[in-house]
């Protein structure tokens, strides 16, 4: 036989492709063309392959061999359709029955003596071969375990080449997955406590709102308040993910080549880009297929900017549509990419680019002022239910001691009353946090009645946008789940108006 096909899997933004590998031996001199928009390391697999093949005791065809990967108009990346391509080289060949390779997808990397090397995104390729209705898929033993996730699919881990063909061939078995090398996975890192945090009565209460209905927060204070010691703290009170948010946060961190995996990623995540970081790294891009940016590595989880203003302006009014969609939306020739971005932004800034310390006097001048703070635009703060302006704390929070503020665990089981208590509420709708209700939904299922009289004062006066009144409004009904209550009162929602701060101490 001298035409064959196998199936294999790309990653387009955390997606997967499915793509028909097909070989076809014809005649005239021998060379290898690869064609299907592949990129450069897909080209180059020409050679891999061939070493790898010839490494393992197989013969390469010695006339003209043309590789189609289909559909030919997505773009083909990464080293993973390496396997494939060998496998459908091979078939071809009659080194392989033509029935075995079209039965399965394949996954994997080649080295030169034909070993299978692990490859990124193995959960969003078994995610898409179950999707397709694939019976089993053959991957390297090191990404078994990541595989496995996914019910409803045989996985079949392989060590090489040849291991692969024997599997195929039924001369050997794939290697079972208990025996498969699981990945050492970081260990768990301990969770800074609530009540190391001196003083800062408000900003706790802020947090734990925030933590509650997934709001952002803002915080601006003179170095050395507690900043980021309440932002490092946010994480440890929201509650474990869910199985369709583990399963999203995990495909994430796969693609982005965090290492494989072998269990659910449940903790949320956290990240804190240095404001040095581009435009790409956070949000996402890059040349070829586009990358995912720490905007989706914090999916479903925080994401910490301190020193917010020192960040460069274009990559702050990124964060814009993010902030509003919980998608990251990547543009370039010929296709476009949708990324997951759905997470809680805290960002911190100084009063001042001098930040003064206790019992020096700023020495920035009115204009220098100004300008630091214009790189958050107005835009960008409003998007932002929860601005705080943070004083330091009385030498009485500061004194030595035992602490009698309440810990992590005790403010955590009552964010995690609260978001059961919403998701009650919010049962039959595409939404599980007061944050993800859109304002029309709000206004319309969830009014305020006449609890809403601190609002309507704040919306004549104009300290707050038509924007801010539905944040202030989704905070309000955090603060009646975190009460106990059915509908929200006008205790919360003027504690919702303050927290925005109405006073205007912030620029927007």
């Amino acid at each position: 036989m001298h035409h064959a096909q196998t199936r294999s899997c790309v990653v387009v933004g955390i997606d997967g492709r499915l793509v028909v590998v097909e070989a076809d031996i014809g005649l005239g001199l021998p060379k290898t063309l690869v064609v299907g928009l592949p990129d450069t390391a897909v080209n180059e697999a020409r050679e891999r392959v061939k070493a790898a093949a010839r490494n393992s005791g197989f013969s390469w065809p010695d006339t003209a061999v043309t590789i189609n990967l289909s559909p030919a108009n997505l773009h083909k990346t990464g080293s993973s359709l390496d396997l494939s391509v060998a496998i459908a080289v091979l078939a071809a060949d009659g080194a392989i029955p033509a029935a075995a390779a079209a039965g399965v997808v394949v996954l994997g990397e080649l080295g030169l003596d034909g070993t299978v090397r692990q490859v990124r995104g193995a959960l969003s390729a078994a995610l898409a071969a179950r999707r397709a209705g694939a019976d089993a898929l053959i991957v390297p033993a090191a990404n078994a375990a990541e595989a496995a996730l996914v019910p409803g699919l045989t996985v079949l881990p392989v060590l090489s080449l040849r291991h692969t063909v024997e599997t195929l061939r039924g001369e050997a078995e794939p290697v079972p997955l208990a025996d498969c090398p699981v990945p050492t996975m970081p260990a768990a890192v301990n969770v800074p406590d609530m009540a190391e945090v001196r003083g800062q009565h408000v900003a706790r209460r802020a947090l734990e709102v925030a933590a509650a209905g997934g709001h952002h927060l803002a915080m601006v204070g003179p170095p050395g308040v507690g900043k980021t010691m309440l932002a490092e703290r946010l994480p440890g009170l929201l509650p474990d993910l869910d199985d369709d948010s583990a399963l999203e946060v995990t495909a994430v961190h796969s693609v982005a080549g965090a290492g494989a995996v072998h269990a659910f990623l449940r903790r949320p995540p956290f990240q804190a880009p240095h404001h040095t970081a581009s435009a790409v790294a956070i949000i996402g891009g890059g040349g070829g297929v586009p990358r995912v940016g720490l905007v989706s590595l914090a999916h479903r989880g925080v994401l910490f900017l301190d020193e917010a203003p020192e960040f460069e302006r274009r990559v702050l009014d990124a964060l814009r549509q993010p902030l509003e969609t919980g998608r990251v939306t990547v543009s370039r020739a010929g296709f476009t990419v949708d990324l997951p971005a759905r997470f809680q932004l805290v960002a911190a800034a100084n009063p001042c680019p001098c930040g003064p310390q206790p019992g020096r006097s700023c020495q920035c001048s009115p204009a220098m002022r100004r300008r630091y703070f214009a790189r958050l635009s107005g835009p960008l703060l409003d998007r932002l239910d929860v601005r705080l302006v943070l004083d330091p704390p009385t030498p009485a929070d500061l004194a030595f001691g035992a602490s009698s503020a309440e810990r992590t665990d005790v403010i955590a089981a009552r964010v995690r009353a609260a978001r059961d208590r919403a998701r009650c509420r919010l049962a039959g709708t595409p939404w599980t946090c007061n944050a993800d209700i859109p304002g029309a939904a709000l206004r319309k299922r969830f009014p305020l009645g006449a609890a809403a009289h601190p609002l309507e004062v704040a919306l004549r006066q104009g300290s707050i946008t038509a924007r801010g009144a539905d944040r202030v409004a989704r905070m309000s009904w955090t603060a009646a789940d975190l009460a106990g209550r059915d509908q929200p009162t006008a205790d919360d929602v003027a504690s919702s108006v303050v927290f925005r701060d109405a006073a205007g101490r912030w620029a927007a």
